[in-house]
This record gives C-alpha cells, sequence and structure tokens, in this order.
C-alpha cells in the first residue's frame, strides 16, 4: 500500500507501498491537561531544552548518505533521557520490525542485515526494561551535525457514506486501471530507481488527470467509487495522510488506505498560503480554518496541489509503514532511509518536550528528506491530531545501531 501522509506542519510526503491495514489503538494514552485540545485546534507545545549536538565528523563523501556524511560515537544509550512507557512501545516496535530488518538492504550505508541479527534475537525473549535493552545490544551514533527537525502525522477520522447519499457525495476513488507505473530504469541505467505514472494516449505516454480535472468529474461513470465522503475539505487532507477512517451513518466504520496516486507533483498549501499572504498559522487547524471560512477560493486553492490519491478498503493490521508492518502511534516514525536505516531506533532531544525519546524507523515520505529529518506518528483521534497537527520541533538526533556496526564505522 503507497501511502501519502501529512507532515502537519505545511509539509507533506507520500509514502512507500504497502498492502492492507487497520489503525494502531493500542498506544492511545489518558490525555493530559496540556496535551488534550479540540479536534480543529493544535495542542499547545510543552517546552523542553535539547540536549547540545556533538561537533560533527569530517564529511567522508558525497553526503547523500549517512556513510558519506560522517559519524560521531554519541553518549551511553544508558545515560540518555527516555520515558519509559514510550520507550516500551519503541522496543515492541523493533521486535515487530526484524525479520525485515535483518533481510533488507541498508540504503544508508551503515548496517548489514546481520548486524542486526543479535540484537533481534534477544528482543525475542526480553523481559526487562527497553532502555536497558537498547544500550545492551546498540550504540548510539550522530549522523552530519545531528539538528533535528520534525514534524507529526496521524490517521484522521472523517464523516463518509458507502454509497453517495444528500450530504455525502464527495467520491472516493479505487485505482483507475488506466493508471501506468514506467520504471525508467527499465531504459537507462542513469534512471535506475526512478519512475513515473501516466496514461496511453494513442502512441504517447502522457499524464494523467490532475486534481482539478478528476474533481470536476472525469473519473465518473466509470464505477471506481469505493465509498464517499461527507466534507471536500476533510477527505483532501485524508488524502494527504494516506490512510483514515470513514464513519459511516449507522455508526461503523470503513477504513481505506492509499492504493495509488496519479502521478502528478505535490504541492504544499500551507506554505502556498503563507507566501500569499492569506494564513499566518501554517498548522492544520489554521489552514483549515482558512479553507471553511472562504470555500469557493479554498477549493481553487486545494486544486493547485494536482497530487490525487486513489484508496481501497482496508482489513487486517495497520496502516502499515514502508517496511510493511504496522506504524504505532508515539513510537513508529517516518524518514529518509538514505540517513536512518528503515527499522533502526533513533532518539529525539526537542525544543518541545512530545516527540522526545526513542522512535523507530518504519516509514518513509517524499517530503522527509536529509538527514535528521523526521515525522513522527501520532496514532488516531483527538490528541493526536491536536499534537501531530501543530508538530514543529528543532534540536538533537542520535540513530542507535548494532554495536558491530558501529565498531566497524567508527573503530
Amino acid at each position: 500500500m503507497k501511502r501519502a501522509l501529512f507532515s502537519l506542519a505545511i509539509s507533506a510526503m507520500l509514502l512507500s507501498a504497502c498492502s492492507g491495514g487497520i489503525i494502531p489503538n493500542g498506544v492511545q494514552t489518558a490525555p493530559s491537561a496540556a496535551t488534550t485540545a479540540p479536534p480543529d485546534r493544535a495542542a499547545q507545545p510543552i517546552p523542553s531544552t535539547p540536549e547540545a549536538t556533538l561537533p560533527p565528523a569530517a564529511q567522508t563523501g558525497d553526503g547523500t548518505t549517512a556513510a558519506t556524511l560522517g559519524l560521531v560515537r554519541g553518549p551511553e544509550i544508558g545515560s540518555l533521557k527516555v520515558d519509559a512507557r514510550q520507550a516500551r512501545l519503541a522496543m515492541d516496535s523493533f521486535r515487530t520490525s526484524c525479520p525485515g530488518l535483518v533481510r533488507r538492504d541498508d540504503n544508508s550505508g551503515l548496517t548489514q542485515g546481520s548486524e542486526w541479527i543479535p540484537a533481534c534475537d534477544a528482543v525475542k525473549t526480553w523481559t526487562g526494561d527497553a532502555i536497558s535493552f537498547f544500550a545492551m545490544h546498540m550504540d548510539a551514533v550522530q549522523v552530519g551535525d545531528g539538528r533535528a527537525f520534525a514534524t507529526g502525522y496521524f490517521e484522521p477520522e472523517i464523516a463518509g457514506c458507502r454509497t453517495r447519499q444528500p450530504g455525502c457525495e464527495v467520491p472516493v476513488y479505487r485505482r483507475p486501471t488506466d493508471l501506468i507505473d514506467v520504471d525508467l530504469g527499465l531504459f537507462s541505467e542513469e534512471l535506475k530507481g526512478k519512475s513515473i505514472r501516466g496514461k496511453v494516449n494513442g502512441t504517447k505516454l502522457v499524464q494523467y488527470d490532475d486534481r482539478a480535472a478528476i474533481e470536476g468529474g472525469s473519473l465518473a461513470g466509470r464505477g471506481l467509487e469505493i465509498a464517499y465522503a461527507a466534507d471536500v475539505v476533510d477527505f483532501f487532507f485524508l488524502q494527504i495522510q494516506g490512510s483514515g477512517r470513514l464513519k459511516l451513518p449507522d455508526g461503523g466504520v470503513m477504513r481505506i488506505g492509499y492504493e495509488s496516486q496519479n502521478g502528478r507533483g505535490y504541492t504544499g498549501i500551507g506554505r502556498l498560503m503563507k507566501d500569499r499572504g492569506l494564513i499566518t498559522d501554517g498548522s492544520m487547524q489554521g489552514i483549515v480554518a482558512y479553507l471553511r471560512a472562504n470555500p469557493e477560493e479554498g477549493r481553487k486553492i486545494m486544486q493547485e496541489n494536482k497530487s490525487f490519491v486513489f484508496f481501497r478498503e482496508l482489513a487486517g493490521a495497520g496502516p502499515l509503514g514502508a517496511m510493511c508492518y504496522p506504524v504505532v502511534g508515539e513510537a513508529s516514525a517516518a524518514v529518509d532511509p538514505k540517513f536512518i536505516p528503515l527499522g533502526a531506533p533513533l532518539w529525539l532531544s526537542m525544543d518541545r518536550a512530545e516527540p522526545n525519546g526513542i522512535w523507530i524507523a518504519q516509514d518513509t515520505g517524499g517530503a522527509i528528506k536529509g538527514a535528521n529529518r523526521v515525522d513522527t506518528f501520532w496514532g488516531a483521534g483527538d490528541r493526536a491530531r491536536a499534537i501531530a497537527g501543530g508538530m514543529s520541533a528543532r534540536g538533537a538526533a542520535l540513530v542507535f545501531l548494532p554495536k558491530a556496526a558501529v565498531a566497524r564505522l567508527i573503530p
């Protein structure tokens, strides 16, 4: 299932493919007064003083991966400030990721699958506290200058219905049969790893319909509707999130997740609106408030994001991250796999307290690029929406790697 998830401090991301998924709800916690907020308001940030980063190592290559950007050995993991409950969630997610972690290629250049085996074997039967587990089997390293930027995402629930009815008329489409994926690497070594989407028009491959065309009815009458949403703004943001829940009129829930996308580039409307002086609050809540107050202009603004997401109905465990394992609120994060190995733990110390602690790199995103860029997942519900919707934090990041890998990389 390929999903697009929203980096809710203006950015957005398109995530890699997996199938299936239901929202994780085992990690919801009782909200505190400091983090509770109405659904359309961001949570008030809890200030925190981040730990200082370490002097960076000399760059050893072109800087396009963690291995060539340079590494510094970090402090002992046992000395890091962590919350025991959150660390336990992270350890559980690490355990879930282990089968893929030991066999996948690490595009960061930092680890080999076999180096993760001791930790993955140990976590199967570990009964002690989580921080002791990480400290026993891993060492912390700083990638580049260690300066981190963190945003947040969540899985929304919006009003919807399975069949079109008055007040519920925004189509939720499955992938059209004429949408074609092209692996450009089949045509040129220089384009290896790159792909495009489009459709055939006569003898030519052309761009697929953009958001304005699709909303104007270009796919109508083809039997592609799997459901309908009640509100165009809510559905717009669910598309950016890439998965979510439709609350049905009978009280039931239909879960939908990313199936594909039209191949058009993503335009973040938050930055666009700020650049035009339409808003000063770039949070999701600020953007939504303007769109609802100015519906006609708002629709045109949303259509400037030409990207359009197609969905499938989901059943089973999920939502699934880039490793095809369920992402878990307050434990999973999206990263750039060129700088943080997918499946690896990472530690954040930021200028707001909510994202501080250990996260597991289980997802990726088109807007999540570069060293120490992290998008934290907060689960579902009003609390998750409130925290993720205003998340924009800066501070320090460390990556946890197997001790054998660190000994090899930093003799």
